[in-house]
């Protein structure tokens, strides 16, 4: 009796779920997810909807970016500035991470050049203990 009312409650949010305005053809974005993960990996409804919604998203944002240019045709110089964020994330990321070690590399040496200061030029002739 539970069974059957699990699987129903089941059918209801799959239906809701298909009448609900998607940006893509749901099939084309499950093949394309299915062609990229491991083949026993299982997909649930959700992530289907929520990864079609996530990449209507992202064309949104591109074309908002497009917008900005005063032309009235969009180039692909345009569209190439405009999805290299999301196309060179890894390249951004390990940027970030040399900047930030960088950082880190001129903070010691500044705590470092901070610490001989105080040890070589006193204001005083005394001796701080």
């Amino acid at each position: 009796m539970e069974n059957e009312e699990f699987q129903n409650n089941n059918e209801i949010n799959e239906n809701e779920e298909e009448t609900e305005e998607l940006p893509f053809a749901k099939a084309e974005v499950v093949r394309l997810m299915k062609q990229h993960l491991d083949s026993d990996k299982m997909i649930r409804e959700r992530v289907k909807v929520e990864m079609n919604k996530f990449l209507g998203e992202i064309l949104e944002r591109v074309c908002k970016q497009l917008n900005q240019y005063p032309y009235s045709t969009v180039e692909y110089e345009m569209l190439k500035e405009c999805i290299y964020p999301y196309k060179n994330i890894d390249r951004i990321n390990q940027e970030k991470e040399r900047l930030l070690a960088h950082l880190e590399a001129i903070k010691a040496d500044c705590d470092a050049m901070g610490m001989d200061i105080k040890r070589t030029l006193k204001l005083r002739d005394v001796d701080e203990e």
